[in-house]
């Protein structure tokens, strides 16, 4: 049986699932220090927050394609308070970030085309570019204190780049786009003909009180797109609303909008109720977007005093988002660590190749987990990657 070029050839999981799923199976409990759903790690949700989903009003099916006035109002509003001015017209409502990027994939390429990503990032690019049959092409995040894009790579872009992709604050370097780093890309895309695509959905959690610059279609005269949704912003993944903004002059966003309204009148994603309920779940769930800041904010203080005394990693530089990254001694490879910290420690972490990393070693943590399940862990997990495997005990 044949099956299409968009899937990868085979579907094996990798050594480190295939370990989780038999220690999951076998009843061994772990703690998970790659845990990134705010529903699990025991966070305050008002009661009745979901109330809203049942309304009346989400019996009436009324299809709008780029999605309900209310609800694209509810979304620019809420931005106020990030001190971004949006029009609730350029607000297009999708069903999650990844539906976002696939929407935009179909407005700005052609089979073929490119697009530029960061690395490190997520490994999610890979799998969205491949399924629309578009190019994804890395530029670097380099580390020198702080992240910073290596303008080089980005200057290099094939001919047949068609947008520039940056994720503020990136997942997993938790580094946001500076102000000058904005300003240049506006000028690359304005000379190329590139669109901007800012993934900004951890920009509400800046782990510093300094400020942070969001909301980037604001910021720019060029084609651009700001993505965000519930998932991160109001703690709720399992309610399926993205959302994304459109910038640019007013011609090139009405053009813009009469072309995703095509787009997305073919596939009528986003359910009545979400949308009927986005302007009450986008004030109600401040609550839980608080307590997850307060969270992440406690854990990375505690990672700085752990990882502080353990000489042999360092704490890199973060300044939002859900993560940590520790180097950490190269004593053994990623996958080494990783693996013998599921059997010995019964700990998961991810390897920093997961994210695309360079070179090794990095181990990177969710900031997500309850504060004593976390400092916990993360000090079992230093003590074991700071030594060798020749020194460690026979495990028994």
């Amino acid at each position: 049986m044949t099956f299409s070029a968009r899937l990868p050839d085979r579907l094996q999981p990798n050594a480190v699932s295939v370990a989780v799923e038999t220690l999951r199976a076998s009843g061994t409990p772990l703690v998970d220090l790659t845990e990134s759903n705010p529903t699990r790690v025991g966070l305050p949700y008002p009661a009745g927050l979901l109330a809203s989903l049942s309304g009346p009003r989400a019996l009436l099916y009324e299809p709008a394609p780029l999605g309900l006035w209310s609800a694209r109002e509810a979304v620019a509003a809420d931005a106020w308070r990030r001190g971004a001015r949006i029009d609730p017209a350029d607000v297009v409502l999708t069903a999650s970030t990844s539906e976002s990027y696939v929407w935009l994939f179909k407005l700005l390429c052609d089979p073929g085309d490119c697009v530029l990503v960061p690395r490190p990032s997520y490994p999610l690019f890979e799998h969205l570019t491949r399924l629309e049959v578009v190019q994804a092409v890395p530029y670097d995040l380099e580390y020198h204190g702080r992240w910073t894009i290596d303008f080089a790579r980005i200057e290099d872009a094939p001919a047949a780049t068609r947008a520039v992709l940056v994720v503020s604050p990136n997942n997993p370097t938790g580094s946001f786009v500076s102000t000058a780093e904005l300003d240049r890309l506006a000028a690359l895309c304005a000379r190329r003909g590139w669109a901007l695509i800012a993934d900004e959905v951890f920009s509400d959690y800046n782990l510093d009180e300094g400020h942070a610059v969001t909301d980037l279609t604001t910021r720019v005269d060029v084609r651009s797109f700001s993505l965000g949704g519930a998932s991160k912003s109001l703690g709720l993944p399992q309610v399926k609303l993205g959302w994304m903004t459109i910038g640019g002059d007013r011609r090139t966003r009405e053009e813009v909008r009469s072309r995703l309204e095509l787009i997305a009148d073919t596939f009528l994603s986003v359910s009545t109720p979400v949308q009927v309920a986005a302007p009450s779940l986008l004030q109600e769930a401040a609550v839980v977007r608080s307590a997850i800041r307060t969270r992440i904010r406690r854990n990375m203080a505690e990672a700085r005093r752990i990882v502080a005394a353990h000489p042999s990693c360092e704490l890199l530089h973060t300044e939002g988002g859900w993560s940590a990254v520790i180097r950490v001694p190269a004593v053994r490879s990623e996958e080494d660590l990783v693996l013998g910290l599921l059997h010995r420690e019964r700990i998961l972490v991810h390897p920093g190749y997961f994210f695309d990393f360079r070179d090794e070693a990095y181990s990177v943590v969710s900031l997500l987990p309850e504060e004593d399940v976390f400092a916990s862990a993360l000090n079992r997990v230093l003590d074991y990657a700071a030594v060798p495997p020749e020194r460690l005990p026979s495990s028994t």
